[in-house]
């Protein structure tokens, strides 16, 4: 089963999201644009922007808290 390290990124807010998923990214970017609660909820312009595969879940959330940690929008940027 493969799994995604994935950012997005809203022209909108200005703001970059960054998670992972099992799912397919196709599935997952539609459950980000639908109407829900959630912070990527608020917007419906979410683009995927960068993307890096993993054989499974673990390595796929180890990138995504290594990436989180950097807490730099430059950073995040250059991936």
């Amino acid at each position: 089963m493969s799994c995604y390290f994935y950012i997005l990124y809203s022209e909108i807010l200005d703001r970059f999201y960054i998670g992972h998923t099992c799912d397919s990214l196709d599935q997952r970017l539609k459950k980000h644009l639908s109407n829900h609660k959630g912070f990527t909820g608020r917007t419906a312009d979410w683009k995927l922007v960068y993307q890096e595969e993993y054989p499974d879940k673990v390595g796929a959330y180890a990138r995504e808290r290594k990436v989180k940690s950097w807490k730099s929008r430059k950073k995040t940027k250059i991936i």
